[in-house]
């Protein structure tokens, strides 16, 4: 670079948000675009490379022909918003408003993103679990919150799950405290949160007059008989909870970018007004084609889960041959590893080992925590994928040794 280029470079960087600074472009979508650039299986990002349910992309076609084409209600079309109270009645037992209380959003991104604009005032903290989906980082900064992390330990054994340190959590609460970010199912780990655990989760939002903004995007994908409880659900906590959700995970349709925040009457109002200026609405059709899939039957919801716990056993038992120390997950569909047994001194080194040599994409460890020496031992894998994606990564991942080896 010339002299010229620097000074431009710099005065063009001078001119730029300094929130923009402060974080880089998503590692996870990189992975993905590593993935291609080298023809490598992608167990990097979360999105399922197998087809959507029929009837659900049948009903989106069916939209577009009746020409539902145009603006929605900005909050949403109805019809989502109904078939939303009916399932969140039938799977956690309240009943909201769909007039007050629900926001329908492009995608769980944006309804995270809305609800944190809508709360958020210079100088508040919100409370984040790390590791954590790499989108809650950013999200801090662009809404103006400091965050404040409690870490997460890994499992002891196979029997044993994700656990954090009370007094931890305890001690990052405050009088400056706006929000704790709750993601369950976890992703990246795996956990869900007990109803003790969120019970104590509770008395410190409680104590400290804070909201609870819960990421349940991962409801219904759940193993070994746990069961997904929202914190709204939870005495004390319908009025303080901002519920976090959308249709990308449940119904394999990630594109389409519809996601809804259920929250009080006096927060939906904020998170609309932000909402309604940041993306004006979602995609009108597949709205509508929305309110067909969350009506769909028990058996759906059974097979979902009884398909993923399949392809869970699949990875498990793949990656432990392979080598990797392997955390069983209790729902979503990532499996953490830790790869210090590699002889790699960092995850970003070994990520780009495997998608480059061995032709697996992965997902850096570091990305899902603050300081990225916390998770310099590990990486994520995702099994969301079709039984032949699977199979090419276990045919792939048997040459890890042998790769390993060259490189003495």
């Amino acid at each position: 670079m010339t002299s010229s280029e620097s000074g431009m470079a710099q005065a063009a960087r001078r001119m730029l948000s300094a929130k923009a600074e402060q974080f880089t472009e998503s590692v996870i979508r990189e992975m993905t675009r590593l993935a291609m650039k080298h023809g490598a299986v992608n167990l990097s990002q979360g999105f399922p490379d197998f087809a959507a349910p029929a009837e659900i992309k049948e009903a989106a076609r069916q939209a577009i022909s009746d020409d539902i084409n145009q603006y929605a209600i900005t909050w949403g079309a109805k019809a989502l918003r109904d078939a939303i109270v009916e399932k969140f009645e039938r799977t956690q037992g309240i009943r909201v408003d769909t007039e007050r209380e629900i926001t329908i959003c492009c995608g769980s991104t944006e309804a995270m993103m809305s609800a944190m604009m809508a709360i958020i005032n210079p100088g508040d903290e919100i409370v984040v679990f790390e590791p954590y989906y790499e989108n809650y980082g950013p999200d801090a900064i662009l809404s103006g919150a400091k965050p404040r992390f409690v870490k997460m330990r890994p499992p002891k054994d196979e029997s044993s799950v994700w656990t954090f340190d009370e007094k931890e959590l305890t001690a990052a609460f405050g009088p400056h405290t706006k929000a704790i970010i709750l993601n369950t199912p976890n992703n990246p780990t795996g956990k869900v949160f007990t109803r003790a655990e969120l019970e104590f989760i509770r008395d410190l939002c409680v104590r400290w007059g804070a909201y609870c903004v819960t990421d349940e995007i991962y409801e219904h994908i759940l193993y070994d008989g746990t069961e997904h409880i929202s914190m709204a659900q939870i005495e004390g906590m319908r009025e303080r909870t901002i519920v976090i959700n959308g249709m990308s995970k449940t119904y394999g349709v990630t594109g389409w970018r519809v996601g809804w925040a259920i929250a009080p009457p006096e927060t939906t109002a904020a998170i609309r007004k932000v909402h309604d200026f940041l993306t004006v609405g979602a995609a009108a059709p597949l709205q509508q084609a929305g309110a067909t899939a969350l009506r769909s039957p028990q058996s759906y919801y059974d097979k979902l889960a009884t398909d993923y716990t399949v392809r869970r056993e699949r990875l498990l038992k793949i990656l432990s041959v392979a080598g990797f120390k392997v955390f069983k997950p209790r729902g979503a569909y990532y499996i953490m590893t830790d790869i210090s047994g590699f002889g790699f001194s960092d995850d970003v080194a070994f990520a780009k080992f495997l998608v480059e040599t061995v032709g697996v994409a992965v997902v850096p460890g570091s990305s899902f925590y603050n300081d990225a020496r916390d998770g310099a031992s590990q990486v994520r894998f995702t099994f969301c994928k079709k039984e032949t994606t699977l199979a090419a990564a276990e045919e792939k991942l048997s040459q890890l040794s042998k790769h390993l080896a060259n490189r003495q």
